[in-house]
């Protein structure tokens, strides 16, 4: 099993020096903190040595795909050495056809350092100058616009993001969309021109899906360790038993990721006197309830392999062709690295892995709000039918995890042909992560709810038993900015509120400073 926050923590790393493996902690703490980037000297020698092996291949007017050749279908089709930077040019103008909404600055900044960790590797054949642009566009808070539509695993938006270094297009700067020349200008920067192979290596490869990826498993891994959080949460407050969750129970079916959730709920709830005291209330909870460790294990461990596989991506070359050098001399050899079928699968299945979640935390909310249930009155509010309490969020949960649930059908089931049928198959794992991104965010919507409710139904459970020290400084941080409720109010920014405490971690956070680090 992989230990999620093994590394160190993404918002403490002071800086990123590419030229070895980078971590998802890293890859965050650059794109989502704005940790600036830096190059090692191996790194630059290794994008040197491929670059001086395209320059000389050229020279020797070598057939090489891409290089001295079309594209996809145009593969044979040479271009003269004369002819090699307008067909650079040329590969990113007529790539930049995604459309509708830009992808967010967070996910452009991603997809830019996948690209610079895929030539990173030393088999691309860019200049270093080139994607020295990059580094200054990462570090400088440049973002390219590129919208987020139309791409079947790769090129489109990349093709948009590579316009801005050849002075076309679009670019945000401070929140403002500026044409490039404007915001290259503001920089510091002047456009470049592309040469031989860089308007491939810029729009290849399956760094835009890679880059998708990351971002939503690190958000979704987030959020499965809240899930346990908010679910101990809600068996303490509906007065749940804790022996479901006894380590003798999970021995005797050794899934690790149950295990390690059983453990967490445990150290969550061992010091709670409400659970202590209502442990032999029921026989047994509803499977919402008990089936916490195999539901939300099943999914960590989806999650967790698809991080291993992410990982491996985000530290190789994705490129066609790659420059494969043997001492002085080499190949550029063509193949299907840019497939993103790795990916795709794994996002698929990372979709499937947060609805499951999804859709047990809607369960328990729904306990929590049916007096008939909960033993607390219907919706957690004291005068229900005057007021509705607590009645429509769950409409939000069922209305979010509707579309999880369209979003887990998967896109890499799909293929339709392109390029004239040179490309007569594609993985479509672009589509995969996009998606993947949207069931993240909606599952951190469905867990606050969750949360609202559980915060509003301590209200009930009066002073003879005390929550455990978890619970309490979670809903002490909570009172900090959402009522507690007799009537009726405006619900919409306190869901946001608690959203954002899943997304940041801090809710998380609350927790390890009283118990020591989850599992």
């Amino acid at each position: 099993m992989i230990v999620f926050d093994k590394a160190k923590d993404a918002k403490q790393i002071e800086k990123v020096v590419l030229g070895g493996k980078l971590n998802i902690e890293e890859f965050i703490a650059i794109v989502r903190f704005g940790v600036k980037v830096e190059f090692s000297d191996s790194y630059c020698n290794k994008v040197r040595k491929a670059r001086s092996l395209v320059e000389r291949w050229v020279e020797e007017n070598r057939v090489m795909y891409g290089i001295t050749t079309g594209f996809g279908a145009l593969c044979t089709q040479v271009i003269s050495l004369e002819e090699t930077e307008q067909l650079q040019r040329n590969i990113v103008l007529s790539h930049s056809v995604s459309v509708g909404e830009p992808l967010s600055v967070e996910e452009v900044r991603a997809t830019m350092l996948m690209i610079l960790q895929n030539v990173g590797q030393g088999f691309s054949g860019a200049r270093l100058e080139t994607i020295e642009m990059y580094r200054q566009f990462l570090n400088l808070g440049l973002t390219p616009f590129a919208p987020r539509e139309g791409s079947v695993g790769y090129l489109c938006p990349e093709a948009h993001m590579a316009l801005v270094l050849i002075g076309e297009g679009k670019a945000f700067l401070n929140g403002e969309l500026l044409p490039s020349k404007d915001a290259l200008e503001r920089v510091g920067l002047k456009p470049i021109s592309l040469a031989s192979k860089e308007g491939l290596v810029l729009t290849n490869g399956t760094t835009s899906a890679t880059a998708l990826g990351a971002l939503t498993l690190y958000d979704m891994l987030k959020a499965s360790k809240c899930a346990d959080i908010i679910g101990a949460m809600t068996l303490e407050v509906t007065k749940g038993t804790i022996r479901a969750f006894d380590e003798r129970l999970m021995s005797v079916r050794p899934h690790e990721e149950q295990r390690s959730t059983a453990e967490n709920v445990r150290k969550l709830l061992q010091d709670s006197q409400i659970a202590i005291n209502h442990e032999h209330y029921r026989l047994q909870d509803a499977l919402s309830i008990r089936c916490i460790p195999q539901l939300h294990g099943a999914a960590k461990k989806t999650l967790f392999d698809a991080l291993k596989t992410i990982e491996i991506e985000m530290n190789g070359c994705s490129d066609n062709p790659i420059i494969y050098s043997e001492d002085d001399d080499g190949e550029a050899i063509s193949g299907g690295n840019p497939d993103s079928s790795y990916v795709g699968i794994e996002m698929d299945s990372a979709c499937i892995a947060a609805t499951m979640l999804g859709k047990m935390s809607e369960r328990r909310n729904n306990r929590l709000i049916d007096g008939n249930l909960s033993e607390y009155p219907w919706f957690l509010i004291k005068k229900p039918g005057l007021n509705s309490g607590l009645m429509i969020p769950q409409y939000t949960q069922a209305g979010l995890l509707n579309d999880m649930k369209i979003l887990s059908h998967p896109a890499t089931a799909d293929g339709i042909p392109t390029c004239g049928n040179q490309e007569d198959y594609v993985a479509m794992g672009y589509n995969a992560s996009k998606k993947a991104r949207q069931a993240a965010e909606k599952l951190e919507y469905i867990l606050a709810i969750e949360l609202l409710s559980v915060y509003q139904a301590h209200q009930f459970i009066g002073e003879k038993f005390s929550a455990g020290r978890a619970t309490q400084a979670v809903l002490e941080e909570i009172a900090r900015a959402v009522p507690i409720t007799d009537e009726d109010i405006f619900l919409y920014p306190h869901i946001n509120t608690l959203k954002d405490l899943i997304h940041t971690g801090k809710l998380i956070e609350l927790v390890e400073e009283k118990l020591g680090k989850l599992l």
